[in-house]
């Protein structure tokens, strides 16, 4: 599994997850790129890049990472001038230098193999018989390394972007749950809701959705029912909170109130002495 090349698409799109299973320009790819170690000094900002602004904060934990892990994935650079321009991964670049490297893993490409690939990429994501997860991925990569946002690649391949952010979501899914996913051929609809779920409830739900036949519909009014039952139980449970704060207070004793009984949680029989007599009961 090769995991790609991530600039980050705001928290919820993880663009940094490709999965060459599923990366159907892969071979391209490599066809038409060189993977090299380049020294930093050799490496220059491109100066159209929209983006000028970077965290200080997140270089410098982009750079504590890289000082303890190293640089896991390569940045993307064309040659120009001498030099190499940077495509994307311009974060990676800042931190390597803050963390003191000298060199950086990057794929080289031509300016005329970066538009190939990219038509290449778009012209694979505008297909009907793509899974998911191959769509998914070609959105990610041309995130990943074309800099796209979400708006650009909508124009590109002439979806809506919320349609865009919905797939590529799915990236966010375990690798177990994509297996299934393309085994039972299940749709981005269907997974949808399990993108921002932990890996334990996707283990609960997802064997009842393939069971089952869950429609989409059927997957969200599940998590929608879950989460007011939850809620619920929520608000019943501390609908009692000030009262128990009172007589913790008041006796020294953990007080609870639940399901219309009231406990007092004693730790030793002195201090249920203590209570018994508190309440007068003897």
């Amino acid at each position: 599994m090769v995991k790609g090349l991530g600039r980050g698409f705001e928290s919820l799109i993880p663009t940094d997850l490709i999965d060459e299973e599923f990366d159907l320009t892969a071979k391209e790819d490599k066809k038409e790129s060189q993977l090299k170690e380049l020294k930093l000094s050799d490496i220059v900002r491109d100066e159209e890049q929209p983006r000028r602004e970077f965290s200080e904060e997140s270089i410098q934990a982009l750079a504590n990472s890289i000082k303890e892990h190293g640089i896991l994935q390569p940045i993307v650079v064309t040659r120009e001038d001498g030099k190499y321009k940077i495509v994307a991964g311009e974060r990676r670049w800042r931190a390597a230098k803050l963390a003191g490297l000298d060199k950086i893993p990057a794929i080289v490409r031509t300016l005329d193999s970066q538009n190939r690939l990219e038509l290449s990429i778009i012209e694979n994501a505008q297909r009907e018989d793509l899974n998911p997860l191959e769509l998914a991925t070609a959105y990610a990569k041309l995130a990943n390394q074309f800099n796209l946002t979400t708006e650009d690649i909508a124009t590109k391949v002439g979806k809506s972007e919320v349609s865009i952010q919905s797939y590529m979501r799915l990236l966010n899914l375990p690798d177990f749950a994509k297996q299934i996913m393309i085994k039972e051929k299940l749709s981005e609809g269907v997974m949808r809701p399990l993108t921002s779920r932990d890996e334990a409830t996707i283990k609960k739900v997802l064997p009842k959705i393939v069971k089952e036949g869950w429609t989409a519909r059927k997957v969200e009014r599940y998590f929608a029912t879950t989460k007011k039952q939850s809620s619920a139980a929520a608000i019943k449970r501390y609908q009692y909170a000030k009262e128990e704060d009172a007589l913790t207070t008041k006796f020294s004793i953990p007080v609870k109130i639940t399901n219309n009984t009231l406990t007092f949680k004693c730790k030793t029989e002195t201090e249920l002495k203590k209570l018994i007599k508190e309440l007068k009961l003897t």
